[in-house]
């Protein structure tokens, strides 16, 4: 409830809220007009009654001419309640999505989420699904909150005047009870509602749970279908059929849990709903035999009673969707609390983290490391220790056997990882590229993957046909408007130099290589990195790499060692190249390279 009311309250306050306030308004006054309409078809079944018990054909023609007027009302004010509830679903879900996902797209914390917070897993499925589920069923029982209050309130009054008092003799008291239909009403409501709680209950973890299995079991299917080229390969199909099996019988599992609470739930609200269809009946019996009440009073009691016990019942007739909504909304506070403790440690001073300092353009550049510390969320150092200055036109390859953290030192660079401590001193932002091994292929043309993450239109057409070609991807300029999985039609070759043609019409003056030419072979290697510093001159180049080959490219080397409690920097003197080595690989127009 509370993470309900912190998100209501940003929502009605927000400046993107749209025309929330009005469509809330509707939705009020379909509401009261509904209630309204109710009020009056209550009065109607009193004297439709009458005129049935006294055989007054006239009043029951005026009856039935009052009752299509009353059902027009009612069918309007249901339509339009119907179709602004549902414009305001989608306007609270829409604003809903937009801040989980600002939230999580931001900063990184879409990457540092998975690497540190595992209780918020899944966090697609909880905006996709949960979202949908937290706004449907919010707005859904604030309403029929507001119709079982209002329908109370009205129905509660008529049936305290027509039921009169009861007088009966208990233990030798006389006992004098006005309105008693109400009070019926009132103990018939609390005893099933206090019934279904203690049946329903354990509905609300199972909920929970199955909601978390449906979430890690469409994950694998997901999971399955986009690596099925490796799965296909090594021959995995017979171990991803068992793994697909073990998570769908977490799901079985759940669900039949869940379906036995429900099974035990039925077995209440069913015999509860078919005892009232004559409760309110055989309550106020008594009175019309005497002849206390008219036929017509009856029923006018009788309907009343029932709209008084639909009031009292709402919570038995939603606690399934009850338990769901909440499923639904304690995944997405947890997920919102996951992203908050990102903010804070980032915010955080007294905490242990690594500290990133953003030059500003015009300041003076370079990449600092200042007793830089890397660790894994859990506390575990990775790099410690770490001092380094890198000037801009600067060339270093950063080398150490596996698991001494290298990628995990660009990912700090570029501001991924938090854990730790120390500082970094990095260029202003936009000045920087990274280059991963496996490329970021965006949805979408491939014109726009060329450009991204710049807009669709950044660069003209003949640049990005001049781009390709100087990569080796000449054929594909007539490619550009295509919309296709990019990342499935090129091989990681291709994409990894569709990378370096990015970074030829982005222009940023500092790179950063991890292992980008590692699906390339060493005349493609050469190539792509000759091409990277013939059309970038004065870019300050970064790089994690094992080929010998690469070494040419860069003037200075730093070696991470492993040791006690994390990898150190082995300081490298500056490698001296031969001449025609250096020219061999730097190619450079208009000189001979000696024999």
């Amino acid at each position: 409830m509370r993470a309900f009311r912190r998100w209501v309250g940003a929502w009605l306050t927000s400046p993107d809220r749209g025309n929330a306030r009005l469509l809330i308004a509707g939705v009020l006054a379909m509401t009261l007009a509904q209630v309204a309409i109710q009020i009056r078809f209550n009065v109607w079944n009193r004297d439709f009654f009458n005129a049935l018990d006294k055989r007054d054909s006239e009043a029951f023609q005026n009856q039935i001419l009052v009752f299509l007027v009353l059902a027009g009302l009612s069918m309007t004010a249901a339509v339009y309640q119907l179709y602004l509830k549902q414009l305001l679903q989608l306007n609270w879900r829409g604003w809903l999505t937009r801040r989980l996902t600002e939230s999580w797209l931001h900063d990184s914390r879409q990457y540092q989420l998975e690497a540190g917070a595992a209780e918020a897993d899944n966090p697609d499925q909880r905006i996709a699904e949960d979202v949908r589920l937290a706004a449907d069923l919010s707005v859904d029982f604030v309403v029929g909150i507001l119709i079982s209050v209002t329908m109370l309130i009205a129905f509660v009054g008529i049936l305290w005047s027509l039921s009169g008092p009861l007088d009966v003799v208990l233990g030798g008291i006389d006992l004098h009870i006005p309105g008693y239909m109400v009070w019926a009403a009132v103990l018939y409501a609390l005893i099933g509602s206090g019934l279904t709680w203690w049946v329903g209950r354990p509905m609300i973890g199972i909920q929970v749970r199955r909601t978390t299995a449906e979430a890690d079991f469409r994950f694998g299917l997901t999971r399955a279908r986009e690596s099925g080229e490796s799965i296909a390969l090594i021959r995995g199909e017979a171990d991803e059929r068992r793994g697909i099996d073990r998570l769908f019988g977490e799901v079985r599992s759940v669900w039949t849990e869940l379906m036995r609470s429900q099974r035990n739930l039925m077995w209440l609200t069913s015999a509860y709903g078919t005892l009232a269809m004559i409760f309110p009946t055989v309550v106020a019996a008594p009175a019309y035999f005497s002849g206390a009440m008219s036929l017509g009073v009856l029923m006018q009691v009788g309907a009343a009673f029932g709209q008084v016990q639909v009031a009292l019942n709402w919570f038995v007739d939603r606690f399934p969707q009850i338990a769901e909504w909440r499923s639904a909304v304690s995944r997405l506070a947890a997920l919102q609390d996951a992203l908050d403790d990102l903010d804070q440690l980032a915010k955080d001073e007294s905490q242990p983290t690594i500290v990133i300092e953003e030059a500003t353009e015009g300041e003076a550049e370079a990449l600092v490391l200042d007793n830089l510390e890397i660790a894994f969320a859990d506390g575990t150092t990775v790099i410690q220790g770490a001092f380094a200055r890198i000037e801009p036109g600067e060339r270093v390859l950063i080398k150490g056997e596996s698991g001494t953290g290298k990628s995990t030192l660009f990912r700090a660079i570029g501001g991924l990882w938090p854990w730790g401590g120390g500082r970094i001193e990095t260029p202003p932002r936009d000045a920087m590229a990274f280059l991963p091994q496996r490329p970021y292929l965006p949805l979408g043309a491939l014109g726009a993957v060329l450009n991204y993450p710049r807009p669709a239109d950044a660069f003209e057409e003949s640049a990005q046909r001049e781009a390709l070609e100087k990569v080796g991807l000449g054929p594909l300029g007539d490619r550009l408007a295509e919309e296709e999985r990019w990342d499935r039609v090129l091989s990681l070759g291709e994409q990894q130099r569709l990378a370096f043609a990015r970074l030829i019409l982005h222009r940023p003056r500092w790179v950063f290589l991890d292992e980008a030419t590692a699906a390339l072979d060493e005349a493609n290697q050469d190539a792509m990195m000759n091409l990277l510093l013939e059309s970038l001159p004065d870019v300050a180049l970064v790089s994690i790499g094992h080929r010998p080959g690469l070494e040419a490219f860069h003037t200075r080397t730093l070696t991470l060692e492993k040791g006690e409690g994390g990898a150190r920097f082995k300081r490298a003197a500056p490698r001296k190249v031969s001449e025609r080595t250096r020219l061999r690989r730097l190619r450079v127009p208009g000189q001979r390279v000696p024999v």
